[in-house]
């Protein structure tokens, strides 16, 4: 079988036409299934003969159907790439997002936990206090988003964006809240600082 032409391997002649080819094909697929190296003969003489078909089209000798898929046009699709969201958000937000470690997020975590209870537990609060509580707040955050990579002025920069939003926000948050629940004992500054400090921990452990 090995002196064979790769159209007598398949038991067609050379002007077969394609439907005959593949019909042999299958069927002597079928007739061979558990013997594995006449299946592999049957697949080298069809792809040989896809081969030989494919050049006689490249010279005009032939038409060959668009059906019809070569051994060497068998292109794999590239695999879709999954993005995070990271990924899929605009190259500018992209810049300024981080990645962080579980360090990163806990230990200005724990600062910030503890400034935020002092302002809120510690007995006789005053707004001396409070500013006090704020002054180290956005020191912590300062440190904590230039030992990324240190880029002081940046820090600064997104330090007291947070910062004053965080007072801008937790005051007008306050003002709506807090008289509507009478079981928080907690004053609008107090509320305004902690609100500030969760504001300050994302700012020191999401952004860079």
């Amino acid at each position: 079988m090995s002196d064979q032409s790769p159209y007598e391997k398949l038991g067609v002649s050379e002007d077969a036409s394609f439907d005959e080819i593949q019909d042999a094909r299958n069927r002597l697929l079928e007739q061979y299934s558990g013997d594995g190296k006449s299946v592999e003969i049957i697949e080298t003489a069809y792809d040989a003969i896809l081969m030989d078909r494919l050049r006689m089209r490249q010279e005009g000798k032939i038409k060959v159907p668009e059906r019809i898929r070569f051994p060497e046009l068998r292109v794999q699709s590239p695999p879709k790439e999954n993005l995070t969201p990271r990924e899929q958000s605009p190259a500018w937000l992209q810049k300024i997002l981080d990645q962080p470690s579980g360090t990163d997020v806990i230990l200005p975590g724990v600062w910030f936990l503890g400034l935020s209870a002092i302002s809120v537990f510690y007995p006789a609060v005053g707004d001396q206090v409070l500013q006090l509580a704020l002054v180290l707040g956005v020191g912590i955050s300062i440190f904590f988003l230039n030992r990324k990579e240190g880029r002081f002025g940046r820090a600064v920069l997104f330090t007291l964006v947070g910062l004053i939003i965080g007072l801008i926000a937790g005051g007008l948050i306050a003002s709506l809240l807090l008289p509507q629940i009478s079981a928080i004992s907690i004053t609008a500054n107090q509320f305004s600082t902690v609100l500030t400090f969760i504001l300050l921990w994302l700012v020191s452990s999401f952004l860079r």
